[in-house]
């Protein structure tokens, strides 16, 4: 296929960019649906009368329906976006970016999503339909998903699908709450995730994070211990990565464990663990749910971050090499690509 792309750059350089214009366009339209034009034109930078233009071409051979309420993509429409993916991937160099970032962090998978999260809120949700994607392929009847909180689990949670291998599949949450915005928690995403996916769910009624003395006397209770063992044998755990001092910030945290995590110059933040540049724990929260030492339990470990002011995050979490798959953005893949420190 390499070989062919670079015969159509030189040959056909304008069939190449319509056919990206074009998939461009189904894509949006397909994250985005129902949308209007002007909306449209406003999220993908280009002119509206090119849009209208295109707009018109994809309707003419039944890609897209208009309708009062907006577009959205055909069965027709859909087909030819997925026929066109691993192709778009190439012309873009983006299956280039996947498997350099596959090899410097020492992954099993990679998944590199277009655009940067930072400054395109679609772009998570293209994340989260990439972990769908992985999930459908990965998933089978009986197995435990655990999940833990934050914006971009929960755009996992959005994009779910009915899952062909969820039968009698178990969501966990893989800790207790944030006391953030409760569509954010991992009670509520997972709750989400299962019955999008037809599957079955427990939730984990706990705060977090807690004091040593709470935590004893909690996880004795044998409600919480049997979530807990749910938790701890999952097959997939599905996570985010944090900035360190926006984690922290999210926590409430005390001004002077906050001073420690700076001090400490911690850069990433996982389940509850403070890690510095080149991958070392520096500081920890006490939290019920899954912890790092149950990882290893897990048959796929996924993390889904993206945006280029995460790239430090993601790559001190993957030092200690916690996860076997990430999912992720062109902001952030370039990033840590280029920063030889990372």
């Amino acid at each position: 296929m390499r070989t062919l792309i670079d015969l159509q750059k030189r040959l056909f350089p304008d069939v190449l960019e319509i056919m990206q214009r074009r998939y461009q366009l189904l894509h949006y339209i397909q994250l985005m649906q129902p949308v209007g034009r002007r909306t449209l034109s406003d999220n993908i930078e280009l002119a509206e009368r090119t849009v209208r233009s295109e707009v018109d071409f994809l309707n003419k051979i039944g890609a897209i329906e208009i309708t009062s309420r907006g577009m959205h993509l055909t069965y027709e429409g859909q087909n030819i976006l997925e026929q066109l993916a691993e192709f778009i991937k190439e012309v873009t160099g983006i299956k280039v970016l996947e498997e350099q970032l596959r090899e410097k962090l020492k992954l099993d998978y990679v998944v590199v999503v277009p655009g940067d999260s930072d400054e395109l809120d679609w772009v998570k949700h293209e994340m989260g339909k990439a972990c769908v994607e992985y999930l459908q392929k990965q998933l089978s009847p009986n197995n435990t998903v655990a999940i833990t909180g934050g914006t971009t689990v929960a755009a996992v949670a959005n994009m779910m699908t009915p899952l062909q291998g969820a039968k009698r599949c178990m969501f966990v949450p893989a800790r207790g709450g944030l006391g953030e915005r409760v569509e954010n928690q991992a009670n509520t995403i997972c709750a989400e995730m299962a019955k999008k996916a037809r599957g079955d769910y427990r939730l984990l009624y706990v705060p977090d994070p807690l004091s040593e003395g709470s935590y004893q006397t909690i996880i004795q209770e044998p409600s919480i211990k049997e979530i807990l063992n749910m938790i701890r044998n999952a097959s997939i755990v599905i996570h985010g990565v944090g900035d360190a001092i926006t984690m922290a910030e999210r926590r409430k945290t005390s001004k002077s464990q906050l001073d420690i995590i700076k001090e400490r110059q911690a850069v990433g933040e996982a389940f509850g663990y403070y890690f510095n540049r080149k991958g070392e724990i520096v500081h920890k929260v006490r939290t019920v749910g899954l912890q790092l030492e149950d990882l290893k339990f897990a048959d796929d470990v996924i993390a889904v971050a993206g945006g280029h002011t995460k790239a430090q995050a993601i790559a001190s979490y993957f030092q200690p090499g916690q996860s076997n798959v990430l999912i992720t953005d062109e902001g952030a893949a370039l990033e840590l690509l280029r920063d030889s420190s990372l």
